[in-house]
């Protein structure tokens, strides 16, 4: 069973869980970078002229850097991103739009200054072609261990 970690990070923290997921699991690692890097001031969520807030009350798709050109050979996905405005980036249902995942596991992982992953499964899902099935999300500390990131790979599995 071939498997991928995804990820977006703003400030590096998800980077750093999905880098432990991948060692954890034996997966390949690939980042969703946008392909015009955000700044400082486009993440400022407290401006509401910010990138990041045009991007997420327009329901902007935000365009990605690179593809992965061999994504049918991967059976499961784990997809990272920090919490948003208690959901996902627009760049990760940009990228999760961008490939055929029917017959894939595809879990979600995130981290978060101070919220939780809530309903972000169930927020997505209507935004997504049907062919994807998403079969687990949770929350982690940036500091989670790679046996508590294998133990919950294990149970998507």
């Amino acid at each position: 069973m071939k498997k991928l970690v995804a990820y977006f990070s703003a400030s590096g923290v998800t980077k750093q869980v999905a880098e432990r997921l991948a060692s954890a699991v034996e997966a390949d690692l690939f980042e969703i970078a946008p392909a015009e890097p955000y700044t400082e001031k486009d993440l400022n969520w407290r401006n509401p002229l910010a990138r990041c807030n045009k991007e997420k009350i327009g329901k902007k798709d935000v365009p990605i850097e690179t593809k992965i050109d061999n994504m049918a050979d991967y059976d499961v996905i784990y997809v990272g991103f920090p919490i948003w405005y208690y959901s996902a980036p627009n760049i990760i249902v940009t990228f999760l739009r961008s490939y055929d995942f029917a017959g894939k596991k595809i879990a979600l992982f995130a981290t978060s200054g101070g919220s939780d992953i809530g309903k972000t499964a169930e927020k997505i899902k209507p935004m997504l072609s049907p062919a994807v099935s998403i079969s687990a999300s949770k929350l982690f500390a940036p500091d989670a261990s790679e046996d508590t990131l294998r133990r919950w790979a294990d149970d998507v599995l």
